[in-house]
């Protein structure tokens, strides 16, 4: 049915312009398909090798993610920190009948001599590790073996509950900075007593993984998770499960909205050089062809594109995965051992679906001039009816309908979930601004087009021309809409939250100076820091993250764990209390009011959160304020926070009052307007993330839009020709385009505005309880460049069709 027939052949060999474009359409749906497709993948198969945990066959650790919900709803939020397992647990292990022993591993950061940072461990963690020692022997109580020194010295570190000295029994040999107390010592001096990383199950001779595997699982019930093989990899490596997050998100939720615009814009682009040929179409049924043959003719011409085209675009889509994986990793999101999974499954993928794209665009662009009357589809494909489809129209309202409900329910979310459903608002509006796109680019002429009735006969007739062609009109503003609104919402998002967090930052800050170390701050720094002359307040401040109710599920918010009281709390920090009163008493809690409004709870309630390693936790809340974005979400006392975090030191101490040389003794000193700077980094990541994913997909609309204009144009080559025989200039119908270019790329940006402010005001509510920040440069650079794509689109074809003074066709 699908053999290649002279009429496929010669459309391809005398229409070259169409199919050219057609061809660019679905090379970059391939590309933004695959790239997408190879995040994904490499999300699902993304491992780390084990390093630490190479020579133990079995681990058993933590279950590193907090689940909810039940039934069908059930899901899981990777936690903050990391999950740990209670060492009475090692002994259980140990009991399997083929385990030959089973250790504790032990992992914190210390403080050495002259601001060295160290990682500690337990010393029986070398069992499986493999470091031996190249002088002296074991730790013993109040002893330290070390990467490097000598034996019999005296050494302080800090570790998080203060200072400690100990002898140097011997020294091993690893290049890292290193440290190794006895069992009891690091398990005291972690900051999370009595509990372990994960616990390393060593063999007896000739018992097999698997069997070793089974035999720990029942010894340890549901207490423990057990990984083998390369998946133990993730237990010494916790970014990984972040990593495949991020993966998974970019190919999963991201890549489907990309897919789906990839898709979309590629099949208007087929409907439309199938459209333009509709009086080709017309033309041949006249003369006897039959529906069949036609149908037949656009399946085969699709099958001579469509392969080619998706096989070409796969090679520019693994070029922009490889950039964009490297650039997440020079930017730390992805753990260094982790590899681009490249398969041909995203590729086939990527060819298949626009295949079907264009097969299933061509049929429907196509159906109607294949089975009506000849006569009737030569009337029709002379003169443009605008009729409601039966099936069309009520999937745009519908569509309509279903953005205007899902951007209410976006007011309610928050994080990362308020970020998807705005891509899906964006979504629906454009589907129904495509589906009803005829009387949608007809409403735009007639409005947009009142301004032109008095610029002249080029622009009345440009006028005149956009209001008759509303499905070649609304096959140029959709793409130019998809540019607009996806830019708009993606980067408008990110402006927006940065510029409340900025104005809470200018407004909430009253500290003087801010005090950070590597790997923090030591237990006293307070106390020293009050004693600091002209210090009038000093509080030290564990910034971590907690996990809290969000709708229907489990959402992170920044914490922080003071130590100090709250008269000090609040001469650094100005929180803007709106309820309640602000305490720090152990089991109690102030939250942002934005997130105790999301969570349904309220001062005198109890917040059922995770602590970052996923202990539950029902602190009462004391008060609410509102500067939660800029400072933080969730204040509590640090005693609540700190046992349940990998490096228990204080981050930061903010101080009223001193000098910058006295205080720089704790550690690198910082004033209020360069801690926020620093801060801002952090967003930049995520302006950066929210940049590249705005520039995937509105540049993708951009060129198709391009690509479309391009496509109209060189369509109307006989017209243009006829009004250069009837007495028109080549200046007068270059004007034409122009306006006619100006009036699609206005109707596009507008149209664009409005999707990004509906999709914006009720997200930004629920995410700030502001409206959107729009920075003006931002806006007009986005319009101006839509304008500038869109003339010069126009204008170099209509330029090249009107070099000859013949009528062409």
């Amino acid at each position: 049915m699908f053999a290649p027939n002279g009429l496929a052949r010669a459309a391809l060999r005398f229409r070259p312009a169409t199919f050219i474009g057609t061809f660019i359409a679905l090379a970059m749906a391939a590309m933004v398909v695959s790239a997408c497709g190879i995040f994904l993948e490499t999300g699902i198969r993304a491992t780390v090798p084990p390093a630490r945990y190479a020579a133990a066959p079995v681990v058993a650790a933590a279950d590193q993610r907090a689940p909810y919900g039940h039934g069908d709803d059930a899901d899981s939020e990777p936690l903050p920190d990391r999950a740990r397992l209670d060492a009475s647990l090692v002994a259980r292990a140990a009991s399997a009948p083929g385990a030959r022993t089973a250790v504790a591993d032990v992992t914190f950061p210390i403080g050495g001599p002259h601001s060295t940072t160290l990682t500690a461990h337990n010393w029986s963690s070398t069992t499986f590790t493999g470091e031996k020692l190249t002088a002296g022997h074991a730790p013993a109580s109040g002893e330290v073996v070390l990467n490097r020194g000598t034996v019999g010295d005296r050494i302080t570190l800090t570790t998080p509950d203060g200072p400690h000295t100990y002898r140097v029994s011997g020294t091993a040999n690893t290049r890292e900075f290193t440290a190794w107390f006895t069992d009891d010592e690091a398990l005291r001096r972690s900051g999370h007593p009595d509990r372990v990383d994960a616990i390393a199950v060593l063999p007896k001779p000739g018992v097999p993984t698997g069997t070793l595997r089974s035999q720990v699982a029942q010894a340890l019930g549901k207490h423990a998770e057990l990984h083998t093989g390369d998946d133990r990899g993730t237990v010494e490596t916790p970014a990984l499960t972040e990593a495949r997050e991020t993966l998974m998100g970019i190919g999963g939720s991201f890549g489907g909205i990309a897919t789906m615009v990839a898709v979309f814009t590629a099949a208007g682009t087929v409907a439309l050089g199938v459209g333009q040929r509709a009086r080709e179409f017309a033309l041949l049924r006249a003369i006897g062809t039959t529906p069949r043959q036609i149908r037949r003719t656009i399946a085969t011409e699709t099958l001579l594109v469509a392969p080619l085209a998706g096989a070409f675009g796969c090679l520019p889509g693994i070029a922009l995965a490889r950039w964009w994986f490297g650039q997440l990793k020079d930017k730390g999101a992805i753990p260094e051992p982790v590899h681009l999974a490249v398969s041909w499954i995203p590729l086939v993928s990527a060819i298949g679906a626009v295949l079907l794209t264009a097969l299933l665009s061509g049929y429907m662009a196509a159906h109607r001039s294949s089975r009506i009357k000849p006569g009737q589809a030569l009337t029709e494909a002379s003169v443009e009816r605008l009729r409601p489809g039966w099936i069309r129209t009520p999937l745009g309202i519908a569509a309509a309908a279903g953005g205007i409900v899902c951007a209410g329910l976006a007011s309610s979310l928050t994080g990362e979930d308020a970020a998807n459903a705005a891509l899906g608002v964006v979504f629906l509006f454009m589907l129904a601004v495509a589906l009803l796109g005829p009387f949608v680019a007809r409403a735009c002429a007639a409005l947009f087009g009142l301004p032109l009735r008095g610029a002249g006969a080029s622009a009345v007739l440009a006028a005149a021309n956009s209001r008759t062609n509303a499905r070649r009109l609304a096959s140029a503003i959709t793409p130019i809409v998809l540019a607009m609104a996806f830019s708009s919402v993606l980067i408008f998002m990110q402006t927006s939250t940065d510029h409340v967090t900025a104005d809470q930052q200018h407004a909430g800050i009253r500290a003087d100076h801010i005090v950070t170390a590597d790997p923090g701050l030591p237990p006293d720094a307070v106390r020293r820091a009050e004693r600091t002359p002209e210090v009038t307040a000093a509080v030290g401040l564990l910034k971590s993250a907690v996990l809290v109710p969000a709708t229907g599920g489990l959402e992170p918010a920044t914490a922080q764990g003071v130590t100090g009281s709250a008269h000090d709390l609040t001469a650094v920090q100005d929180l803007d209390v709106k309820k309640g009163q602000l305490t720090l008493e152990p089991g109690e809690i102030a939250v942002d009011a934005t997130l105790a409004d999301n969570s349904h709870v309220k001062v005198g309630d109890r917040l059922h959160l995770r602590l970052p390693d996923g202990t539950t936790a029902s602190p009462v809340i004391t008060a609410t304020y509102g500067r939660g974005m800029g400072l933080s979400q969730v204040t509590m006392a640090r005693a609540d926070l700190a046992g349940h975090v990998t490096s228990a030191y204080d981050t930061e101490l903010w101080t009223k009052g001193g000098t910058a040389a006295g205080l720089k003794a704790l550690g690198t000193v910082l004033d209020r307007a360069d801690y926020t700077t620093a801060q801002s980094l952090d967003r930049e990541l995520n302006a950066w993330a929210n940049a590249v994913m705005a520039g995937v997909l509105g540049g993708f609309a951009a060129v198709a839009a391009v690509n479309t204009l391009v496509m109209t144009v060189l369509d109307r080559r006989r017209e243009l020709g006829t009004l250069r025989l009837i007495g028109s200039t080549r200046s007068q119908v270059l004007r034409m385009i122009r306006w006619e270019a100006l009036l699609v790329a206005l109707a596009g940006i507008a149209l664009g505005t409005a999707i990004a402010l509906a999709t914006l005001v009720p997200l930004m509510k629920g995410l700030t309880g502001q409206g959107p920040y729009i920075p003006p440069l931002v806006y007009g650079t986005f319009a101006g460049a839509i304008v500038v794509l869109g003339v010069t689109a126009a204008t170099l074809p209509a330029r090249a069709a009107l070099r000859k003074e013949t009528l062409e066709e």
